[in-house]
């Protein structure tokens, strides 16, 4: 018997076109994967709905690619973010399906990741039973989970596992990105040996097979793995934990722009299954609609083991320290790092930028070493003696004298991870350190070296954010943060927010267990609310105060953002367009719509081309959605609920 499908195909045929009608005597159901002719060639096609025989020839489905077809509220995803973030159906479905679906392959060997400790002994405190019993006491709904760092919050995830594995349901559990994937793997391997991790760092085959497995499984499964584990096509979803859900990295950068935070929320419904906020800091904004909506906001105080000791906090004001015998080294902090290597524990350094000096300049004439393509000073990293852009990846070598006045007085401002390597490696030459930044090859990651992390085989770690969180090492002694404020004089309303969840979340990586452990925070604006809130990890101070900041400046979650950038080869020719579309939307958009710009981005230049933006608030959500339809499609890139304006 003939049939008629909509079926939406995985390339963008038509801009203003995203399913078209096709019949097939073959048996299919909305969610099937097939084969598709879209003119002269064939594509695949997801089938989106069984529809009445239209008034028009339709062409035959060729064939089915996968025999089982993908649960129905992953249809629903596809289709909401498609309409909620205005891409077209087809880039969403780019995004959800792995790739090479019409490749036939053998199946790759997925990596296994043994377990380094055993954490089975571990039995719920006070606490976490309660607010387990608070997430199992309803079938469906989402809950946020704030629990202070080593709280125990892992432990939770593995009893809510548990709970729906044993009602024949499965769970994902997103982490925020590779980086912390091993130490959540690690916490889980012990009672959740069959667990599948999926990641951008498994080979096109490893995640085809991950995923061709999750769709033809007949029992439950658990999924880990970073935002894009969301989309494994579990066919009975019963959990989705969201861990650390205050990270920048749940929000994906290119089309699709989509929040893992909000996709979870509406797959957690269509499925019917619990959705899990947990973190130390949740975002502002999500803090404020759980208030607002009713989500229920369970808070552990304490630490999982009752005997952990609260670190001691060392505040350095770094404007009126003693004894200035190193530019960005306290004497506090040498001296805990001496004691530490001594008694062979560890100490970690955190500091959220690379390279080794972020100004190379000539003393004599003021001329400064800026990337020819996007005028952004360039970065020096001393370690292959290089300047390089890191926006572009530009990469030149180090000038021996002023290329303007030919003076030999190069000099180099601002302190990386790398200078600090660097000079550890001069004050301490038989310590054993390690750095974590984007600069690091793939054997020296935090994933690939955690064990000799665990083991304490490292006696200095020094990082960016990679190390900030997620760690928990148990000869860790003390954390020092290099310039604490370094974040808070950034042009974006989420500048105060990130520092305060970096400090907050680094300081956490210690006071965990019965140790006696310390913290030494370096800072040029020592009394700043924002500091001395992350000093005593009091998010439920900080939170009032950032809500109201946000208040007074019209910002999330007071209003929503839509972010309109404009990418031209001449700054006259971004100025002119930019200027064009604002007065324009001035006209046509709803009178509740602010329109602020246009104005140079952050970074003006990139690439050889010039961006200027505007930013568009507006208390209704909808709003922004009507404004994009008077948006040029070339030339500008959109952003609906960005993450930041940087």
């Amino acid at each position: 018997m003939m049939e008629y499908f909509e079926v939406a195909p995985t390339r963008i045929v038509r801009a203003q076109s995203v399913v078209f009608t096709y019949q097939s005597d073959l048996s299919l159901k909305p969610g099937h994967i097939v084969m598709i002719p879209i003119g002269k060639k064939s594509l695949p096609g997801l089938v989106v709905r069984k529809v009445k025989k239209p008034p028009y020839d339709t062409r035959d489905i060729e064939s089915i690619i996968e025999d089982v077809p993908l649960p129905d509220a992953y249809v629903s995803l596809a289709l909401w973010m498609s309409d909620y973030y205005h891409t077209h159906l087809a880039t969403v479905l780019q995004t959800m399906l792995p790739r090479g679906l019409t490749t036939n392959r053998r199946p790759a060997k997925i990596p296994s990741h043994p377990a380094i400790r055993d954490r089975t002994k571990n039995v719920l405190n006070k606490e976490q039973r309660s607010a387990l019993d608070i997430i199992l006491g309803k079938p469906a709904g989402t809950f946020l989970l704030q629990g202070v760092t080593g709280s125990g919050k892992t432990e939770i995830y593995k009893k809510l596992a548990d709970a729906s594995h044993k009602n024949g349901q499965s769970i994902i559990i997103l982490v925020p990105e590779i980086g912390l994937t091993r130490q959540v793997v690690d916490e889980l391997a012990s009672d959740l040996p069959d667990a599948i991790l999926t990641h951008s760092k498994m080979t096109e085959a490893q995640r085809h097979t991950a995923w061709k497995q999750v769709l033809g499984a007949d029992g439950p499964v658990t999924i880990i793995g970073p935002r894009s584990a969301l989309f494994m096509p579990v066919k009975n979803l019963g959990t989705i934990v969201v861990d650390e859900a205050h990270e920048p990295s749940y929000k994906q950068e290119q089309a699709p722009r989509y929040s893992a935070l909000r996709a979870a929320s509406v797959l957690g419904a269509y499925s019917e299954a619990r959705v899990v906020f947990g973190s130390a800091t949740p975002l502002i904004a999500d803090r404020f609609i759980a208030e607002t909506q009713g989500v229920p906001v369970i808070k552990l105080h304490e630490r999982a083991r009752h005997d952990a000791l609260a670190s001691t906090v060392e505040l350095v004001d770094m404007t009126k320290r003693e004894g200035k015998n190193h530019p960005f080294l306290s004497r506090q902090l040498l001296t805990h790092i001496e004691q530490n290597i001594a008694s062979k524990q560890q100490t970690l350094l955190f500091h959220n930028r690379r390279g080794s000096a972020h100004t190379t300049l000539c003393e004599s004439c003021g001329w400064t070493a800026t990337c020819s393509r996007c005028f952004v000073p360039l970065i020096l990293h001393s370690d292959n003696y290089h300047l390089s852009c890191h926006i572009c990846s530009a990469s030149e070598k180090v000038p021996t004298s002023c290329p303007e006045c030919g003076a030999a007085e190069i000099i180099y401002k601002g302190v990386g991870t790398k200078r600090i390597e660097s000079e550890l490696r001069r004050l301490f030459p038989k310590a054993a350190i390690a750095r974590f930044d984007s600069d690091n090859a793939t054997d020296e990651t935090v994933q690939s070296r955690y064990k000799e992390l665990y083991d304490g085989d490292v006696d200095i770690i020094i990082g960016t954010q990679v190390i900030a969180k997620g760690l928990d090492l148990p000869h860790l002694r003390t954390v020092g943060v290099i310039q604490a404020d370094s974040g808070l004089a950034l042009p974006d309303f989420m500048a105060t927010e990130r520092t305060f969840q970096l400090l907050a979340q680094v300081i956490g990586r210690v006071g965990r267990d019965s140790r006696e452990t310390s913290v030494v925070v370096q800072t040029y604006q020592p009394s700043h609310p924002v500091i001395q809130y992350g000093l005593k990890q009091d998010y439920e101070g900080f939170y009032p105060y950032a809500l109201a900041e946000r208040k007074k400046s019209g910002f999330p979650p007071y209003r929503h953002l839509l972010q309109l950038t404009t990418v031209y080869k001449t700054e006259a020719g971004a100025v002119r367009a930019s200027r064009a579309l604002a007065a324009d939307l001035r006209k046509k958009v709803h009178k509740d719509v602010e329109i602020l710009g246009p104005t140079p981005s952050f970074y003006e230049r990139q690439r050889d081309t010039y961006r200027w933006q505007l930013i568009l608030k507006s208390p209704a959500r909808q709003h922004l959605v009507d404004a994009l339809e008077h948006v040029p499609s070339t030339h500008w890139q959109t952003e609906l609920d960005p993450a930041s304006l940087l």
